[in-house]
């Protein structure tokens, strides 16, 4: 018999009306956000001297090619893992199957749009450093 706390008891599994695939890219999207997070907190505040308090620090920053790309991975994972939770909370108040898919393509619409402004953002930021 199992004991009632024990840890098996609180394994993470998809929700009623969570896919496996949105619940597998949760599940994946967490770790490499906190990796992603602690890579940003310590080169943008700790590495850098002053950290980067000014438009010219973020323009010289973004020179190296790496930053662009690891910042825009940062904002999709932060996305996606965010809204597929907002989903999650959603889904607890179990809405009605019409009102389910307004919902998603609400939160898809906002994911692609808060995507693009981001990677938009980026990249004119890169092109002000060239």
């Amino acid at each position: 018999m199992m004991a009632q706390n024990s840890p098996s008891r609180y394994v993470s599994t998809p929700r009623a009306g969570e896919t496996m695939w949105l619940w597998t890219v949760k599940m994946i999207t967490g770790p490499i956000l906190v990796i992603l997070l602690l890579i940003h907190f310590v080169v943008n505040h700790f590495i850098a001297e002053t950290g980067l308090l000014t438009y010219a620090d973020v323009v010289a920053y973004y020179r190296n090619p790496i930053v662009p790309i690891m910042e825009i991975l940062f904002l999709v994972t932060v996305v996606a893992h965010s809204l597929i939770g907002l989903r999650g909370i959603l889904l607890d108040l179990n809405p009605a199957r019409r009102l389910l898919k307004v919902m998603d393509w609400g939160l898809i619409i906002a994911g692609i749009a808060a995507i693009s402004y981001g990677v938009w953002l980026a990249l004119v930021i890169v092109s002000k450093g060239t």
